[in-house]
């Protein structure tokens, strides 16, 4: 081994480097930052099973410059230690049609590398230190409300964020955000610059501030001090009851994209995931004009009426009406541009936001009427792992529905026969191929809706619960 690895350090100088030992599920653009300080990077190629990339620089001299700067200072990706080396390859050809994603980062990448790159020639190297360890965030078309967490969780990628300001001016969402190292701002910037957070909406605008370090007085939902979780709230505003998250490395609000990593997280000319799970419902429902327009930390709560009074009991005055608190704004958000107009219980439901911070719990024994109930230990959650894959599966109610975790030896027929008992008519059933998991349509979004309520969460015996929600396939 040591021949060859003799071998493979004394490749002549080449624009085209060998990058191994790359984590996991580790993304293009993450890549493409190792080599942008050093001038225009004009291909990559990604080998995913074998956690290796190729690398190419728009001229020798910048690979030359990369590698000996890289021989002094280990480069790292995700904090792990990657390996460089000249490749026997001058050059890089790759199949386009293959390669389609990574033109499209390259070409994002190289646009905002041209509007802001301070070297005009790009094998001259501008290595200056980084001017501050602290980013100011502007968010350009913002239809879709970008939280303190939601940054928090994008820019831990690159480095350990310790504190967060978020503030408005000139109507605009800004933020300020520093990290631990300006190397780690350094390089949130040149990666995140100019993309957007959710699919065609919510772009980064992204400079160094002129501040070096920020002070803040409250953890809230528009101001964060990591690395002090015993700050107060400020004056009488309820942190949200997720604070407990304050000291939690960021990993905990890991990534919720399917690769379980930044993988989809930009979403570039493939209209690919973008970093939220709510992305492409987000930007459906913000097309459709439903989404309030509220950068400023949206309460969890909504206010649900017109609701069916015989099959509903809820707010005490006004039987039609109950208060629902998810647990985030985006959730909230997302639910009301999912259910407002659905019919329930033939009514139709009106969904809006509440003034209601949150919804309260009567104390011991005072709720009589048993008006109130706090879910946040049901077993109903579809979603309680942070960073479950199953964010991604959240859609709008639809005729067809997804079951899952059937138990073995149930059939087609069993399953026809539940469905049809609670009132409704199937219409197509499709068992998945392991039969675990199947889809079933309905005459209609409302007969879905009904059947969904009665049967998620259902016995089936042997401590099977079956799992129900709406599916965006058809059958």
């Amino acid at each position: 081994i040591d021949s060859k690895k003799q071998r493979l350090e004394e490749s002549p100088p080449s624009r085209v480097l060998h990058i191994r030992k790359l984590p996991n599920e580790v993304s293009e653009t993450e890549v493409i930052a190792l080599g942008l300080p050093f001038g225009k990077v004009t291909n990559i190629l990604m080998l995913k099973g074998k956690n290796q990339a190729f690398l190419e620089l728009g001229t020798e001299e910048a690979a030359i410059t990369m590698v000996n700067y890289y021989t002094a200072v280990t480069p790292q990706v995700r904090n792990t230690p990657v390996f460089i080396q000249y490749s026997n390859h001058k050059e890089l050809k790759t199949d386009s049609a293959l390669n389609q994603r990574a033109q499209a980062v390259l070409q994002a990448v190289s646009a905002v590398q041209d509007g802001s790159s301070p070297s005009s020639d790009p094998g001259v190297l501008d290595l200056a230190p980084p001017p501050s360890p602290v980013l100011r965030i502007i968010i350009d078309n913002m239809f879709y409300p970008v939280t303190l967490d939601v940054l928090q969780q994008i820019f831990s990628k690159f480095g350990t964020v310790m504190k967060i300001i978020t503030f408005t001016k000139n109507n605009q969402f800004q933020a300020l955000l520093q990290f631990s190292d300006p190397v780690n701002a350094q390089q949130a910037k040149l990666s995140l610059d100019g993309q957007n957070i959710y699919n065609s909406c919510c772009t980064l605008r992204i400079d160094f501030s002129k501040l070096v370090n920020l002070n803040v007085k409250y953890n809230n939902d528009k101001s964060r001090d990591y690395t002090r979780p015993d700050l107060p709230t400020g004056d009488g505003e309820t942190a949200n009851k997720d604070h407990s998250l304050l000291g939690t490395p960021s990993g905990a609000l890991a990534s919720y994209s399917s690769g379980g990593g930044y993988s989809s997280s930009l979403s570039l000319a493939q209209g690919g995931g973008a970093i939220s799970p709510l992305s492409a419902a987000a930007a459906a429902a913000a097309a459709a004009g439903r989404v309030a327009l509220s950068g400023s930390g949206v309460s969890g709560v909504l206010l649900a009426s017109n609701l069916n009074e015989e099959r509903v009991k809820i707010l005490y005055n006004k039987k039609d009406s109950a208060l629902i608190q998810l647990s985030d704004g985006n959730q909230a958000q997302l639910a009301m541009s999912h259910l407002n107009g659905q019919k329930v219980f033939g009514k139709v439901m009106r969904v809006t936001l509440s003034k209601h911070q949150t919804v309260a719990l009567p104390r011991e024994g005072l709720d009589d009427q048993l008006l109130t109930k706090d879910f946040s230990g049901s077993p109903l959650h579809r979603f309680k792992k942070p960073g479950s894959k199953n964010f991604q599966n959240i859609f709008p109610p639809s005729a067809t529905l997804h079951l899952s975790n059937v138990r073995d030896g149930l059939g087609e027929d069993d399953l026809r026969l539940l469905f049809s008992n609670s009132g409704g008519t199937v219409k197509a059933f499709k068992f998945f191929q392991d039969r675990k998991m199947a889809l079933i349509q309905m005459t209609s979004v409302e007969e879905a809706i009904q059947t969904l309520m009665d049967l998620h969460n259902y016995d089936m015996g042997g401590n099977h619960h079956l799992k129900v929600s709406f599916s965006k396939s058809t059958i």
